[in-house]
């Protein structure tokens, strides 16, 4: 798999994405802000103030103070609140929620000119230093490429919210979908259970076409060239893989747009398995 951390790259696709995130909620209305989105308890709305707290947090800055109107929610009493990366996250969900959608929209763009301001201004040293993140210290441009994921995530979730089409693919669906496809070994192995010795198979369609093979050894990784034929292949589109990878999709509803080829049983109990983002 393609390890692309690339630094002018990767700025580049950051930069578009943070563009395509702007574009796709450019003149929404009130209601259109407040539509549910896959992520429960998010609105489209909420979504966006995900992306603004963390980019904000990258910035050095804190939350807003709570509006004096605005309930006290102790957001670790939330059920999608799991652990503290949610925690933190809710709290820029909660603290921004009573805003309009264009004042929200504003807050954006300005936090995102800071953002390729500062981005523009690290240097080598800064680019490749350790860095703290939610897959756990990481360079800083790993760091940035599991933002570009994240992001390019919430594209998606606010196009499905919103029945609008994006591009899933290009350079941006590639680079995040290399950040995704990194940890896919390792969940077919421990969460799927797939057993040693299998050969999972993913067959995708779709903007993201390609073929994983991913052996399980004595660890989980991909090969290029099998030496042996596939336990099972999965058939399916690059778009249901990343949104049962997401957790965006109960896998039972999705059973029938997936096809299995060799152990059909293995194959349905790896992608009931397959959601491990936060």
């Amino acid at each position: 798999m393609t390890d692309t951390l690339d630094r002018p790259e990767l700025t580049a696709r950051l930069a578009d994405q943070f563009d395509a995130l702007a574009e796709l909620v450019s003149g929404l209305d009130e209601q259109q802000w407040r539509t549910p989105s896959p992520l429960p308890g998010w609105t489209v709305f909420d979504v966006l103030s995900h992306v603004i707290g963390t980019e904000s947090m990258l910035l050095g800055d804190k939350p807003p103070a709570r509006v004096a109107q605005a309930a006290d929610v102790d957001v670790n009493t939330l059920p999608h609140v799991r652990n503290e990366i949610g925690a933190f996250n809710e709290i820029w969900v909660q603290r921004l929620r009573p805003r309009a959608g264009t004042e929200l929209l504003d807050l954006y763009r300005e936090v995102i000119g800071r953002r390729r301001a500062a981005l523009a201004a690290l240097d080598d040293a800064a680019w490749s230093a350790p860095s703290p993140s939610p897959i756990g210290e990481v360079p800083y441009a790993r760091f940035m490429r599991v933002r570009l994921f994240d992001c390019w995530m919430h594209e998606l979730d606010i196009a499905d919210a919103l029945g609008k089409r994006v591009d899933e693919g290009g350079p941006r669906g590639e680079l995040a979908f290399a950040e995704f496809a990194q940890s896919l070994p390792r969940v077919v192995a421990k969460r799927g259970k797939a057993p040693a010795g299998s050969l999972i198979t993913l067959a995708l369609t779709g903007p993201l076409a390609r073929t994983l093979h991913i052996e399980i050894g004595d660890r989980a990784r991909y090969v290029d060239t099998p030496a042996a034929e596939s336990t099972v292949t999965l058939g399916l589109d690059s778009g249901l893989l990343v949104r049962l990878g997401g957790g965006r999709v109960d896998p039972g509803s999705a059973l029938d747009r997936i096809t299995f080829e060799g152990d059909a049983d293995l194959g349905r109990q790896v992608v009931r398995n397959l959601a491990f983002t936060i």
